[in-house]
């Protein structure tokens, strides 16, 4: 079959496996046509063979990128071009360096390297400053969330894991059919595979109808306040804001209500941090805690912090003047009847609109451009420790997981290992308007369900607000673009997962792997070409 057309339908089936409107069965063989195309590439006397195969990978991870993350383009399109061309080469980057091993060694060693390597690509993609997991393979099955209840054993990692292996054993059934022409081989590959999907996928459905866990009732209420990003959320004051938080917040609250949770920035006119004590927004919520003893709010705030002391700038510090500079923090605010406000500065940073990555090498090429993702243009300030807010009564302990930090899988245990019973996730998806982006973010939230086994009240200014339970099921939520107040049940727990505790170790041990593999395979004699 032409390479072409085999990259073309390679990128086509990753396309139309991924969530929210694709089938993830067809992951388990998206990479099969690619790899044909490169190993008939790589058997033939062709030249420029490095070259071509870049060529056919990047097309047929382009046509990946682009189908499921083009909604981007609706916050920037130089933010979008940049995402979907970097991304595509970074993965066309990884198949060339496939090609160059598998021409030195056998196809079993090559395609365990291609393996190690994806795993490890993909836990670069967690860590580095060009952070953008979003297409880790693992993420493929979140609308399918009884195929991996056994994520709180392996994470993300253990789906992506699960695709390879789907993949390569599919890849040498089609080379062992090819060479045989055995119908008999044919249907001992077919079934091997069948095994393969539905083993793991019946483990999970056990333990999702067996799985159960007792705890206390929390009862919350998630703002939905459906405001415009663009214009009129940076219009408004921070008490018109407060106005609208208690007329959502009253439309649903009861003595019993245990906590009001508001969006990612839901007072977004930037307070300074060290006038906040003894500002008047923080007066008329204390008072409005006062008439509801019982109640916690757990809010959105923008900060910042202006200073004069150059022994205070550090690398995420922004700067005004000569003489000046400011820490721009993205927080969540804990309020109730204690003494103290608890505060949580998000850490886990949006590349780009949050955090300019490599700022002293990309600025003087690209300027200010930036990846608008949410939020406001500024370098955040970050924090080194996942914050937890403790209840006026002590019993809830809740981490207060701020936007894009819910994509992150081994992040969000930090805050399951500092104690929390439930997981509070704060967002501002409008920037995208109604696409695949916002769809796609409430649906990894529901990875980090089954992964902590804790569940999640969500609360997104345009939506989807939502309650998840600790199976990752949606068992409540607002319609997006709709304005009002979601109100609901969860249960804590304070058992922790097998994944809580090792966190990506199938990522450590790939990392691990991958270099004895490159090892061995770059500065050992070539094998024959199979």
């Amino acid at each position: 079959m032409n390479r072409i057309l085999l990259s073309i339908i390679s990128g086509t089936i990753l396309a139309l496996g991924w969530p929210t409107y694709g089938f993830p069965l067809l992951l388990f063989i998206g990479f099969v046509p690619l790899l044909l195309a490169e190993r008939q590439l790589r058997l033939s006397d062709a030249k420029r063979q490095g070259l071509k195969i870049f060529g056919l990978a990047y097309l047929a991870f382009f046509i990946w990128n682009i189908t499921t993350t083009s909604w981007l383009r609706h916050a920037s399109l130089f933010g979008a071009s940049f995402a979907v061309f970097v991304n595509t080469a970074l993965m066309a980057t990884l198949f060339l360096v496939y090609h160059k091993y598998a021409k030195r060694q056998s196809q079993n060693r090559a395609l365990l390297f291609l393996v190690t390597l994806w795993i490890s690509f993909e836990k670069l993609h967690l860590g580095w400053e060009f952070s953008w997991p979003w297409l880790n393979l693992g993420n493929g099955f979140s609308e399918y969330i009884t195929w991996i209840q056994w994520y709180e054993y392996t994470g993300t990692f253990g789906g992506t894991l699960w695709v390879w292996l789907l993949n390569v054993f599919f890849f040498k059934g089609v080379l062992s059919y090819q060479k045989e022409k055995s119908k008999a081989i044919l249907k001992s590959v077919l079934l091997k595979c069948a095994a393969l999907i539905i083993i793991p996928i019946g483990i999970s459905l056990v333990i999702y109808n067996t799985y159960s866990h007792e705890g206390e009732t929390v009862n919350i209420i998630a703002l939905q306040p459906n405001i415009d990003p663009y214009s009129e959320k940076y219009d408004m004051s921070n008490l018109k804001f407060l106005e609208l938080f208690k007329s959502l917040a009253d439309s649903k609250l009861t003595d019993s209500t245990d906590f009001v949770i508001a969006p990612e920035t839901f007072f977004a006119e930037s307070i300074r941090l060290r006038k906040f004590e003894n500002s008047l927004l923080k007066h008329k919520l204390q008072s409005y805690v006062g008439e509801h003893p019982n109640t916690n709010l757990l809010l959105g705030v923008s900060f910042i912090d202006i200073f004069k002391d150059e022994n205070k700038v550090r690398s995420e510090t922004n700067q005004y003047n000569a003489t000046t500079w400011y820490d721009d923090y993205n927080s969540a605010l804990l309020i109730n009847t204690s003494d103290s406000v608890q505060q949580y500065n998000k850490s886990k940073l949006v590349v780009g609109i949050e955090n300019f990555p490599y700022q002293s090498f990309l600025k003087p090429i690209i300027g200010d451009a930036m990846i608008d993702l949410g939020g406001t243009v500024a370098m955040k300030t970050t924090q080194d420790h996942r914050g937890v807010f403790t209840s006026s009564n002590s019993k809830f302990k809740v981490a207060p997981i701020i936007c894009y930090e819910s994509v992150y899988g081994e992040f969000v245990t930090g805050y399951v290992r500092n104690d929390a019973n439930f997981l509070a996730i704060i967002t501002n998806d409008a920037w995208w308007n109604e696409t695949q982006g916002h769809k796609q973010h409430l649906s990894y939230a529901r990875l980090r369900a089954v992964e902590t086994r804790r569940d999640i009240a969500r609360s997104a200014n345009t939506g989807i607000s939502a309650i998840i339970d600790a199976k990752g099921d949606i068992t409540s939520h607002l319609d997006y673009d709709t304005k009002g107040a979601l109100s609901g049940q969860i249960t804590t727990n304070n058992k922790i997962t097998f994944y809580v505790m090792a966190g990506d170790y199938i990522a450590r041990i790939s990392v691990f792997i991958l270099i004895f593999m490159f090892l061995i395979g770059f500065f050992r004699r070539k094998k024959e070409r199979l």
